[in-house]
Formats: structure tokens, C-alpha cells, sequence
């Protein structure tokens, strides 16, 4: 069953694959940060749960984006957490690792799972879950030629997305071997940042990204 948290997951996804990653955000500054990414292009957002307060961060910006984003937490480790995100009325989960528990959890839940793989192994047994893509990290350590080995045998249609050592200027590369996205945590938010900086550090990731006519180019 496609849950309304999956669905603005896949709408969100098409419109713009690069999910921003806010770890540190405060919850005073999480709406001037979540529009000014909006602004950018951005329409994926997570909060790690190790930033301070990260359910009122995630709160807020649930209250105050449009309904063509989809927001989230990120660095998800228990089951509790991914229900605890489905009460909220959340839409991604994002975890660091291949966990089971955790996505029969998002599952039940209906939120849409972007658990950490890095090997073939974790990469099956999170789409046996119900994974919504594979968040391939970190994917900095292997480059982009590991992405390319593992897309040549995951099933067609495996939404890839690396995290760890993607900016701008590898983007490009990780395009060519295959991501179908990709995850941005410094390239584009680091603590006490303004919004003007982060508008400025998405909007480019943004650019590059339509500039290789990927999806939501």
C-alpha cells in the first residue's frame, strides 16, 4: 500500500532528487533555514535526530513548508523513533546503517526509507524491507566507480543516492555512474550558517544538478 507520506515522498523525489541535510539545526532557526532551501529548489529535508531538539526542528518545519516538500529525520536508529516520526506526520526517514527493525518500523509507520547500504548485502536486504532508495554511504571512501558496480546489480529502477564527500563538483561523476540523487549535509548546512548562505550553497547544488538533465531537471 502507497501511504500519503510515501506519495509526497515520490512527488518531492521527481520534482528534485538532493535531500538536504540540517545536522545541527536549532529549532529557532529551522523555518528561515527549510525556506530558504525551498527558495533554492530543494524539496527533501532531514533533520538528524543527533541535533538538539530535532522532533520540535521537524515539527516546525512539517507546520510551515509547502505540501510539495517532504521532511524527515535523519540518523534514525530505533523503532520507536521511525513511529514516533510517523505520529508526527513525517514523511522520510533517513538512518545511517541497514536495520531491519527500523524499517519494518518506517514501514508500519508509512514513512518512506532511505537506509545507509554500502554493500551489495545491506543494499537487498533494505529493498526486502521496503526501502524507498538506498542512501549509499559513505560513498566519498569508494567514489564513484563503487556506485557503478553495485548499480550494475541491484534491480532496475533502485533509486541510488550518495552521501559523504558529494558537492558540487563531483556531482557530475556520481550522475555518470548511476545516482539517481544524492544526500547533502556540509555542502549545503553547517551550524549557524544564515538562511542567505544556505539559499546560496543549495541553489548551486540545485544548478548543477538540473544543468546534467537528471530528474526534476
Amino acid at each position: 500500500m502507497v501511504t500519503a507520506a510515501r506519495e509526497r515522498f515520490d512527488s518531492a523525489f521527481a520534482a528534485m532528487p538532493l535531500v538536504a541535510i540540517l545536522r545541527g539545526l536549532t529549532p529557532g532557526e529551522a523555518v528561515a533555514v527549510g525556506e530558504a532551501l525551498v527558495g533554492a529548489g530543494i524539496t527533501l529535508i532531514e533533520v538528524p535526530l543527533n541535533s538538539p531538539e530535532p522532533f520540535d526542528s521537524i515539527g516546525r518545519l512539517l507546520d510551515a513548508l509547502p505540501a510539495s516538500v517532504a521532511v524527515g529525520a535523519g540518523t534514525v536508529m530505533t523503532p520507536g523513533d521511525a513511529l514516533h516520526l510517523g505520529d508526527m506526520g513525517a514523511h522520510l526517514l533517513v538512518a545511517p546503517n541497514t536495520d531491519p527493525a527500523v524499517l519494518d518500523a518506517a514501514a508500519a509507520a508509512g514513512l518512506a526509507a532511505l537506509p545507509g547500504c554500502l554493500t551489495p548485502s545491506e543494499a537487498f536486504l533494505a529493498l526486502k524491507h521496503g526501502a524507498a532508495g538506498l542512501k549509499i554511504f559513505p560513498a566519498g571512501r569508494l567514489g564513484p566507480g563503487y556506485l557503478t558496480d553495485l548499480r550494475a546489480v541491484v534491480p532496475p529502477g533502485t533509486r541510488l543516492l550518495p552521501v559523504g564527500g558529494v558537492d558540487a563538483d563531483t556531482l557530475a561523476a556520481y550522475r555518470a555512474a548511476g545516482a539517481d540523487g544524492g544526500g547533502f549535509g556540509s555542502a549545503i548546512y553547517t551550524p549557524g550558517l544564515s538562511p542567505d548562505a544556505v539559499h546560496a550553497r543549495a541553489r548551486a547544488l540545485v544548478d548543477a544538478w538540473r544543468a546534467l538533465d537528471g530528474p526534476g531537471a
